[in-house]
């Protein structure tokens, strides 16, 4: 955390120091030259303890975030370091959850700052809790495969008939697989079978016993899957998919804000910001780095997982007017194909942290 620098004191020592060399016998020109320069100084020091106190932040407590194993918080595993190396702006507690339920309770009691979380769930929560959370960064665009062991599904007709495993009931991967599903003529509740699992983890072992088995999986654990099972083969690219059928952008996770702390800590969600973007970039361009801190985290079992993966989880930073107009446009598919994907209306201007 920076600390406030007290330059006014700074001043008032250089004074004693130049007052303390003079000569007693000072003529009064001199003295009317040091009591100028005492009231220069003294008119800008306030001036430079304005500046510095621009520099300091409304809290020094950690800001505690949460995210879930996975893709949307691949782009935070960097803030740690920084934290250690001095290069963050701000210190964090970083809390890592198996699946977004866990994460909803503590951030709607206030035990969480921040969270990383899918960006329906973020829809849904602002209109349950009237308000009380913001979103204000896409931070993954899409990441979800349909994967089978074989070579039987070359299309989304394909599907027809088919139990399909997946993760993330209510929240992006089954929005997306319904709506990939509708658009392309299939019943989702009638013409295909989907047997939902609380965590990836939980998919990618079914997959290992299963003969036929077909599943909707998000990056990393596609790699993961494949690394252990060398007859599975992505069948098809959800983001591919869903370009086919919609002009919106697919996105997979979302960064929210309790509105309360952002309100009272403007300046440090803008601090967030700056560090989070720094630990995006970080996450994109040092692998072998951001691969060790996703396995020392929990956020991805191996970093051999997480190298391999990582080109293809789509990790963003988008913010600001941008974000706005991505995640309004993802709603609006969402909220025309079920409003409910939303929590049953169009979240409005309220919903985005812009500041």
């Amino acid at each position: 955390m920076k600390k406030l620098v007290s330059l006014l004191l700074s001043a008032s020592l250089l004074l004693g120091l130049a007052a303390c060399g003079a000569p007693a016998s000072s003529t009064a020109a001199s003295s009317e030259a040091a009591s100028s320069e005492a009231a220069a100084s003294s008119q800008a020091a306030p001036e430079a303890a304005s500046g510095a106190a621009e520099d300091t932040l409304s809290t020094d407590e950690a800001v505690r975030i949460a995210g879930l194993k996975g893709p949307t918080t691949m782009g935070l595993v960097n803030l740690l370091p920084m934290q250690e190396d001095g290069t963050a702006k701000l210190s964090y507690d970083l809390q890592l959850y198996g699946a977004a339920d866990e994460i909803v309770p503590l951030l709607t009691k206030g035990e969480l700052d921040m969270a990383a979380i899918p960006a329906n769930l973020a829809a849904t929560l602002y209109q349950k809790t009237e308000g009380a959370i913001q979103v204000m960064a896409v931070n993954t665009l899409g990441v979800l495969y349909v994967v089978e062991k074989g070579d039987t599904v070359q299309s989304v007709a394909d599907l027809a008939g088919r139990t399909i495993l997946s993760t993330g009931k209510g929240t992006t991967p089954e929005y997306v697989l319904r709506y990939i599903l509708a658009q392309n003529g299939l019943d989702p509740d009638n013409d295909v079978t989907i047997e939902f699992y609380s965590e990836a983890a939980e998919v990618t072992a079914q997959m290992a016993v299963a003969e036929d088995a077909i599943a909707v999986l998000p990056q990393p654990y596609v790699t993961s899957a494949s690394m252990q099972d060398e007859s599975l083969r992505v069948a098809l690219d959800l983001t591919a998919e869903w370009e086919k059928v919609c002009d919106t952008q697919l996105i997979t996770g979302v960064t929210v804000v309790r509105t309360a702390y952002a309100e009272a800590h403007p300046d440090v969600v803008a601090a967030f910001l700056q560090d989070y973007a720094a630990s995006v970039a970080a996450a994109n361009s040092d692998l072998d780095g951001t691969a060790a801190l996703c396995e020392a985290q929990g956020v991805v079992a191996k970093a051999a997982i997480a190298k391999a993966a990582l080109p293809a989880c789509n990790i963003v930073l988008v913010t600001g007017e941008e974000m706005k107009a991505d995640v309004a446009g993802y709603a609006q598919v969402l909220y025309d194909a079920d409003p409910a994907a939303v929590g049953g209306a169009m979240p409005d201007d309220g919903f985005y942290w812009l500041d």
